[in-house]
């Protein structure tokens, strides 16, 4: 197993109702070097999870009211959350499975599960986001984005964006000056069960609005039949 030094500081949220096995799984992680919440249902996740900052986050698929899979959907689309998601399921089921990836989950365990085996994963996930985060700042000319606080500025000007349009941005400046298809960006933002054509029409109008409408150079560039990318227009 890694050392703590790996995972200083690493916070996670245990999302569990079976008490025992939570008590169980937390004793672990904190024996581990972690720090960690708790919440025993789906709402009382998305509460804390809107209202702190995780490392990672433990998910059960079953729970009381709402379940994991809409949990984790509300995470990525409501919330605009990147937060690793490995989840427990008691299903081996390659279905389940591929609706948490759909959903926006990263890993999976199956119980019963080792606690070693659980740990020496969310170390991987925490090593893996650490090292995104150090790469977290994306600028095209002077519009700059912080995925680690989630601020858009341009021109020293602070953008507000909702979660879904922040998560277009981010992919478009991810990719800049390279063309993304519409086909990708509706399956990075929803996977294989994108909602309406409109939708994503209306989140890249409320974008250009916000980070071109007030400025003298336009960057949202559309090319039509073929998709968007984000670059000062020659």
């Amino acid at each position: 197993m890694s050392t703590t030094s790996d995972i200083k500081n690493a916070c996670i949220l245990l999302v569990e109702d079976h008490q025992q096995l939570a008590e169980t799984t937390l004793d672990f992680l904190e024996a581990a070097g972690f720090e960690t919440d708790y919440a025993a249902d789906g709402l009382s996740a998305l509460q804390l999870a809107a209202g702190n900052s995780y490392d990672a986050i433990v998910l059960d698929v079953m729970l009381p009211g709402v379940d994991g899979f809409t949990v984790c959907q509300r995470l990525r689309r409501e919330q605009g959350s990147d937060v690793p998601i490995l989840m427990l399921t008691a299903r081996d089921q390659l279905e389940d499975k591929l609706e948490g990836f759909q959903m926006g989950t990263d890993d999976y365990l199956v119980k019963p599960f080792d606690m070693p085996e659980l740990a020496a994963r969310l170390m991987a996930m925490v090593r893996r986001q650490r090292g995104e985060l150090a790469a977290n700042r994306l600028q095209v000319a002077d519009l700059v984005l912080d995925a680690g606080t989630f601020e858009v500025m341009r021109a020293n000007q602070v953008i507000s964006l909702s979660p879904t349009c922040f998560r277009i941005l981010k992919i478009l400046m991810r990719e800049s000056p390279r063309l993304v298809t519409r086909e990708s960006l509706e399956q990075e933002l929803w996977g294989d069960t994108p909602p309406d054509s409109d939708t994503l029409r209306s989140h890249l109008y409320k974008l250009r609005q916000a980070i071109d409408k007030p400025f003298d150079t336009a960057l949202l560039q559309t090319i039509p039949g073929q998709g968007f990318k984000l670059a000062v227009m020659r």
